[in-house]
């Protein structure tokens, strides 16, 4: 993955936002709201922000009285600088006729949603310049991660402004082959869950070698957050890490005999990622 963020870098995002034109969030749900609250706290003018969704919970509502809008009524969006759809790709084809209407000759369109493809968005907007992009739920707490392609009409600075906005909730990579964000969704979309099992597992295993429920459950949230907080500030590669814990012929090396064998965790990883970009070809059509 590329750099981190340094202080300039958030610097120069903050200013970049606010100095952006008006934005629309078409589905203010859990991804959508963790854009949202990245965009507010990098600094975007809440009266530059509208937020289109027919169900927003009372923190979204909230955000009216400081100037965002909610649920303006049809037609009244204009002028745009970029539209976000971040609803579930099972009611995209129920919202693209009202996001037509949104979308002017100057109008971003980035889409979050997993599975629509650029492809799929052209249809209803023939012309338009499209970003897919796949975030991660980390986003909540700005340790996200983004993967974005752009089509053949996003310009320079366009391409700036989805670098914005999706940075706002963690790091960004960009690619330039579409068929890529399949196994990005694998990876990194999906991946989260894959380590909260992880978590879940080891406390279960916790449990059946001894240990109360509680204290299992609390070494191996706290095993597990801290191991990954190790990773991404240590320059060091995953694999240094683990060979740093282990020591020959000791208690780590003696369970990774099980995790790394023929049947290990490798292989079910493989597999469970395969499952994963497979389903995301399937959604896509």
């Amino acid at each position: 993955m590329g750099p981190r963020l340094r202080g300039d870098d958030v610097v120069a995002m903050t200013t970049s936002l606010k100095s952006i034109g008006p934005v629309a969030l078409v589905g203010a749900g859990k991804m959508g709201g963790a854009m949202l609250e990245g965009w507010l706290a990098s600094g975007l003018d809440p009266k530059k922000l509208v937020v289109i969704e027919p169900k927003p919970d009372p923190e979204i509502l909230a955000l009216a009285q400081r100037g965002v809008t909610i649920n303006p009524p049809a037609g009244a969006v204009a002028n745009l600088a970029a539209v976000v759809l971040a609803v579930k790709p099972q009611v995209a084809p129920d919202v693209m006729a009202g996001v037509a209407k949104m979308v002017s000759a100057n109008t971003l369109v980035v889409s979050i949603m997993a599975g629509r493809t650029i492809g799929f968005l052209q249809k209803d907007l023939p012309g338009a310049a499209v970003v897919r992009a796949m975030p991660n739920t980390p986003a909540a707490i700005g340790r996200g991660v983004t993967v974005a392609v752009p089509n053949a009409k996003v310009s320079a600075a366009q391409r700036k402004l989805a670098n914005d906005l999706l940075a706002a909730t963690g790091a960004i990579e960009w690619v330039d082959d579409e068929k890529l964000i399949d196994a990005v969704t694998a990876v990194s979309g999906s991946g989260p869950a894959y380590v909260f099992l992880l978590a879940e597992a080891l406390a279960k295993a916790g449990v059946a070698a001894g240990l109360p429920q509680a204290l299992a459950d609390t070494l191996a949230r706290i095993t597990v957050s801290g191991s990954g907080e190790l990773l991404h500030r240590s320059p060091l590669d995953p694999a240094t890490l683990r060979k740093n814990v282990t020591s020959p012929s000791g208690t780590t090396a003696a369970a990774l005999e099980i995790l790394m064998g023929p049947d290990g965790l490798e292989k079910l990883m493989r597999e469970a990622v395969a499952a994963a970009a497979k389903r995301s070809r399937e959604l896509a059509g």
